[in-house]
């Protein structure tokens, strides 16, 4: 059965769409045509950074039951996101893009489409009929709140730390390939230990990033049995016209921004 459209989503990822073109585009402005902008870089425009990543990751995780197929769509999102790794390597060397937003979010459709699959054939045998079922396994709410423990245990996993709340543990160097017993792999960069010397101007490694994404996969059921308010049909149609098509906007935002950028005295 196909689900009801909820227009307040797409408003929401199109406004954060919008904000994301406008951090990208002070990105070149600072970086590629070396403007003053003091206020770039600092504390403020972290949360600004931070607000568009968490908006992105925790909608793509909660549209994840609106998907037919999620692993055929992760495998797109994943392609687009090699192509915009060889289009830096070849345009912008000095900003690559390495395992950046769409390399996570093609990867975390793909890895919990593939544990849904599994779930729903070993727990529900009416989903092997049912694509489109959405039957968890464990509540929705504390599903919810684990994965948000998780997220702030391992957000600072990339620089070799996992936060304990009342305490901090260092994870061994060896993982981010550092001293004479270094691991220097790529996958582990992927992975979320970040190897030492790795540079990209756009990361999101699997973790900590897959728990706000399943955060946001169960919040879906959190809110389900609100979805007939209409807090979630406010229809702003060019806003929405925007979030329904994210990936294209996002494919085609940089070469645009880039273009503009060097017509700028």
């Amino acid at each position: 059965m196909k689900k009801a459209r909820l227009e307040t989503i797409d408003v929401i990822r199109g406004i954060t769409i919008i904000s994301m073109v406008l951090y990208h585009f002070c990105w070149d402005l600072k970086y590629l045509k070396g403007f003053e902008m003091s206020w770039y870089g600092t504390f403020g425009s972290y949360l600004w950074q931070q607000s568009i990543c968490w908006s992105f990751i925790l909608i793509a995780g909660f549209c994840m039951h609106f998907a037919r197929s999620p692993i055929r769509n992760g495998a797109i999102v994943f392609l687009c996101g090699i192509i915009i790794t060889l289009i830096t390597e070849m345009f912008v060397p000095e900003a690559p893009v390495y395992f950046g937003v769409l390399t996570f979010l093609g990867s975390a459709l793909i890895i919990l489409g593939l544990i849904r699959l599994i779930i729903n054939k070993l727990f529900n045998k009416k989903a092997e009929d049912n694509p489109d079922d959405r039957t968890f396994i464990v509540d929705p709410f504390w599903g919810c709140i684990v994965s948000i423990l998780l997220f702030g245990i391992t957000k600072s996993i990339n620089f070799g730390m996992l936060n304990l709340l009342i305490t901090k543990v260092t994870l061994p160097v060896s993982l981010y390939g550092i001293g004479a017993e270094g691991m220097n792999n790529s996958f582990l960069t992927y992975l979320g230990f970040m190897q030492d010397g790795f540079y990209s101007s756009d990361y999101f490694s699997l973790m900590p990033w897959i728990f706000l994404f399943i955060a946001g996969y169960f919040a879906y059921g959190v809110l389900e049995k609100h979805f007939e308010k209409g807090v979630f049909h406010i229809n702003i149609k060019p806003l929405s016209w925007i979030g329904r098509h994210s990936l294209l906007i996002y494919m085609l935002h940089q070469p645009v921004l880039y273009g503009i950028s060097m017509l700028i005295k």
